[in-house]
């Protein structure tokens, strides 16, 4: 039987699970479940309670999803679904109050599929290799996160990995870490998101951004309620109150709706059905305005992949191709790192050009095996398929080195930005 720890909350007791050389603690509940009268709320503080069992093996609950769009190059993911959702899991070196450096993991799928502790994203290893204390957080996908209409709060998603960042402010020095110094990591919708929180009062003294599609901005109001509106057609709704008493399957159904989807198609929306929204409320209006001056929120890690399309359907490693991951990914996270520099902040960019396939060359997420050193659990990867292993490993290594000095407050290892370090 494994051995267990417990660390002492005001929130109660949680339970976690101590490894040769990290403690895990999975599941643990940062807000309220969002069900029934809380669906389409803002998240809640989660009240005391006595003992929060955190000891379960396996990656825990993940929010209500369809199958990715991007399992033909990463593979399938697996979890239990539930709208109870609003978890983080911890891997800590100890949890004994050294104040080491925090990087909390914000998830990408495009604000409608992934979560936060698959085996993907196993930050044991991290946590060894560098000292430091992982988060790895879930928030709501699809339409209980994203939806925008009328008298709605909109970025529910967004705010819930703000209230996950602030649990993580108030309680991970009980967990060996220092609230003082966190980083913000995330990747494509992840990346997105941190971009959008540094618009608001970010909690983290370092971000790094990971394939953010940057050049897509933010979306409008007016589209968001237009989407909005076809979505809740589409639900056989007639309005919110009618949408929160709806079974989860009915909103995923939902999103493949064919109107939403020749929509989608035309082109009349930039981007995928749902997006972080330049609201008024949560974000200002005019956010994609200001995406220069939130880039001297904090210093910076960001890069992107050569063959970024090549993994979503449609897409290559041709050249129209990568001129179409240049627009969405590549030209706005250097103008991002420029931004930081000139507002007077550190900032350092990097390109991942390991490309083991034809098909997808070094296509989006292509770098996500590596950072985490989760090699065995991306083995069946399509992205992967025939790659060397040891230059796999190497490269993992060398990854994991510059972002763990990174997490640490030093330069990865390269020159900063406008220099573009390439990992191959």
């Amino acid at each position: 039987m494994a051995a267990t720890v417990d660390v002492r909350l005001s929130q109660g007791t949680v339970r976690g699970t101590r490894g040769r050389a990290v403690s895990r603690f999975g599941a643990i509940p940062y807000a309220c479940p969002p069900v029934g009268a809380l669906r389409f709320q803002p998240p809640q503080p989660v009240p005391p309670r006595g003992l929060i069992d955190a000891t379960a093996p396996g990656p825990g609950t993940i929010a209500p999803q369809l199958p990715a769009r991007l399992r033909d190059a990463m593979g399938d993911l697996e979890g239990t679904q539930s709208e109870d959702c609003l978890h983080l899991t911890i891997w800590t070196p100890a949890a004994d109050r050294a104040r080491r450096p925090v990087v909390v993991w914000i998830h990408g799928g495009a604000w409608q599929s992934g979560a936060g502790a698959l085996p993907w994203y196993d930050g044991a290893r991290l946590a060894e290799e560098g000292d430091v204390v992982v988060v790895a957080i879930n928030y709501r996908l699809g339409a209980p996160g994203w939806l925008c209409l009328p008298g709605l709060t909109a970025n529910l998603g967004l705010l819930d990995q703000e209230a996950a960042i602030d649990w993580v402010v108030r309680h991970i020095d009980a967990f060996g870490g220092d609230p003082d110094r966190i980083t913000a990591m995330g990747q494509s919708a992840g990346a997105t998101c941190i971009a959008a929180l540094c618009g608001r009062k970010p909690r983290f003294r370092r971000a790094i951004l990971q394939s953010g599609a940057l050049g897509r901005g933010f979306r409008s109001l007016e589209d968001a309620h237009a989407l909005g509106a076809l979505f809740l057609e589409a639900a056989g709704a007639s309005d919110v109150d009618t949408l929160r008493g709806l079974p989860m399957d009915r909103l995923l159904a939902a999103q493949q709706a064919p109107a939403l989807q020749a929509a989608l198609s035309a082109g009349t929306y930039a981007g995928p059905l749902f997006t972080v929204v330049a609201d008024g409320e949560v974000l200002p209006g005019d956010a994609n305005a200001r995406m220069a001056e939130w880039a001297g929120a904090c210093d910076v890690l960001i890069g992107t992949t050569r063959d970024e399309m090549a993994a979503f359907p449609g897409y290559g490693t041709d050249e129209d191709s990568r001129a179409a991951g240049e627009a969405v990914f590549g030209a706005r996270s250097r103008l991002w790192a420029g931004d930081a520099r000139r507002a007077g902040r550190q900032a350092w960019l990097y390109r991942v050009d390991f490309a083991p396939t034809a098909r997808f060359g070094a296509c989006h997420c292509m770098e996500l095996p590596m950072v985490f050193g989760t090699l065995d659990a991306f083995a069946s990867a399509p992205m992967l398929a025939g790659a060397d292993p040891g230059r796999l490993r190497d490269l993992s290594a060398r990854m994991r080195a510059a972002w763990l000095r990174f997490i640490r407050g030093e330069a990865p290892g390269w020159d900063a930005a406008p220099a573009m370090q390439s990992l191959d």
